[in-house]
């Protein structure tokens, strides 16, 4: 999902009390724009697969960068029939490999 279709849902769902401009979704604004159950998205929690930012009234707040992490793992799962940890594993890995591909972009610039 691109960046402006997500900012455009999070400014039309009720509640929202984050500037507009905010990298942060609430909880409720996660669920929504991933359609992940909520137990799905506290094991993502426990497993430190996704760390959210905690505010004064111990509430979740989950970077837009958590967003397209679960949009990956959900397709993964979904298309793939593969289990919800594997999925997980399997975004890590698919992350590593595109720095790595940039770190190698960034050293055939400087040869």
């Amino acid at each position: 999902m691109k960046t402006r279709k997500i900012q455009e849902l999070m400014m039309r769902l009720p509640g929202l009390n984050l500037p507009e401009r905010s990298e942060y979704v609430a909880f409720a604004q996660l669920l929504e724009l991933t359609g992940i159950p909520r137990v799905e998205v506290v094991e993502l929690v426990d497993l430190g697969w996704i760390t959210p930012a905690t505010t004064g009234a111990d509430e979740y707040l989950f970077r837009l960068r958590d967003v397209y992490r679960i949009h990956k793992l959900m397709r993964l799962v979904n298309d793939l029939e593969i289990p919800f940890n594997c999925g997980s594993i399997v975004v890590d890995l698919l992350e590593r490999v595109e720095e790595l591909e940039k770190e190698i972009e960034e050293l055939r610039r400087l040869v």
